[in-house]
């Protein structure tokens, strides 16, 4: 079989640091903290009291008052960035093939606002079940793909990844397969996370994963440094239209990038902890690699999971070190993270547009807040602390792992 190619042809996202991908893009070079004191819910008993909220988010801006009532907040997010990518792609589907384009778009948590919000209704109600008939639809994982494919009439396949984290760098990869395989022509594919509501926060809190730095919270999220406390929660979405080469060619597409190489693999070590000599994530960029039948000396820059809690920041420098040896030196390192914050199952996705921007603009964004560098971490590695580095990306990779042992990764390479 004739493996095909696939290319980048579209992005679109709604993130803590900017609703549209300019604002995105804008935010990322200049080192802007998406954290402040949530205002979704009432904090006052919560260990944890900021995060990085979408910022001026009014849902009427982008859906009718009837329609917004039958969306949780995680499918309103995913609808807007589809809609982005989308329109960025240029790609008009009445001459596409229906039957060979499709959607699949991973969320670590689904419809849990809604979740919440309504099983809080029914026992302040004393237990009566006047739930809405749209309780169901709005919480199954799964409808934010089903929205997307029903407005733009794509038939071909459509689904939902659920890794946690590595939940929308998952879906990406199903897609990527499909379109390679030959089984579909354009894949809309991404992922979006609303979990800043009390069970998420309070969750979180207790699992001792969230930083409780509420008196500095655009500083709380500092990946690598030796005061590093847990991550930052985020919200957003983001997605990417992802098409067979030759499909795109003929339409005259434009092309941000080739996909060139995806793997996954399993830690099996623990349930929330990664491995600590970071094999999983070490054994999934090789794979990746491998797939994009590149070498690691071909590989310019890392956008890392780099979530700010001490196990992770760790394992994940160690497998880079392990895997690239002598050539880790030479790459740039960083992690949006520290500005944008983590959409659990969005995260991968809004990563890997931050990847392809640093390769469109050969500008690596920062990690910022590395105040006092982590001493366990190589202090060789380039992590791109606080200031944007100009560099010519030509191969990059994405990283994103999730609670469960679950390790993703994307190569891109400009054409």
């Amino acid at each position: 079989m004739e493996l095909k190619r696939v290319v980048v042809t579209g992005i679109g996202a709604i993130t803590p640091i900017g609703k549209t991908i300019s604002e995105y893009w804008d935010s990322l070079k200049n080192g802007v903290s998406g954290a402040a004191p949530i205002t979704r819910f009432d904090t006052e008993k919560f260990k944890t009291k900021f995060a990085c909220e979408v910022k001026d988010y009014d849902v009427l801006n982008y859906f009718d008052k009837k329609t917004s009532r039958k969306l949780d907040l995680f499918t309103q997010f995913a609808i807007i960035a589809g809609d982005q990518a989308i329109a960025d792609s240029k790609i008009d589907f009445t001459k596409v093939n229906l039957d060979k384009a499709g959607v699949i778009w991973g969320s670590g948590i689904g419809g849990i606002t809604t979740l919440s919000e309504d099983v809080a209704s029914f026992a302040i109600n004393d237990f009566n079940p006047k739930f809405s008939p749209f309780f169901i639809p709005k919480i199954i994982t799964d409808i934010a793909a089903g929205h997307i494919s029903i407005k733009y009439g794509l038939r071909g396949p459509n689904f939902a990844t659920v890794s946690a984290c590595a939940s929308s760098s998952h879906a990406i990869i199903e897609a990527y397969h499909y379109i390679k395989l030959g089984k579909a022509d354009v894949m809309l594919s991404g992922g979006s996370e609303a979990p800043l509501n009390p069970p998420s926060v309070g969750g979180f809190n207790s699992m001792h994963a969230i930083s409780t730095r509420n008196d500095d919270p655009k500083t709380a999220s500092r990946p690598f440094d030796v005061n590093r406390d847990g991550f930052v929660m985020a919200e957003g979405g983001a997605g990417l239209v992802l098409e067979e080469y030759e499909h795109a060619i003929k339409r005259g597409a434009k092309i941000y990038c080739e996909l060139v190489g995806a793997a996954a693999t399993a830690d099996a070590s623990h349930i929330t902890a990664p491995h600590p000599e970071g094999l999983g994530a070490m054994k999934v960029m090789k794979f990746a690699l491998e797939d994009a039948n590149l070498s690691t000396n071909t590989v310019d820059y890392i956008n890392v999971h780099g979530t700010s809690t001490p196990l992770g920041d760790l394992a994940e420098t160690k497998a880079i070190v392990s895997l690239f040896g002598e050539h880790a030196y030479k790459l740039n390192i960083s992690s949006t993270k520290s500005m944008i914050g983590h959409l659990l199952g969005g995260a991968g996705a809004v990563e890997a547009i931050a990847t392809v921007l640093s390769m469109q603009n050969n500008l690596i964004a920062p990690t910022i807040n590395v105040f006092d560098r982590d001493p366990q971490i190589d202090a060789k590695l380039n992590l791109t602390e606080n200031v944007a580095q100009a560099k010519n990306v030509n191969v990059a990779i994405s990283n994103t792992f999730g609670f469960g042992g679950h390790n993703a990764c994307l190569v891109f390479k400009k054409l």
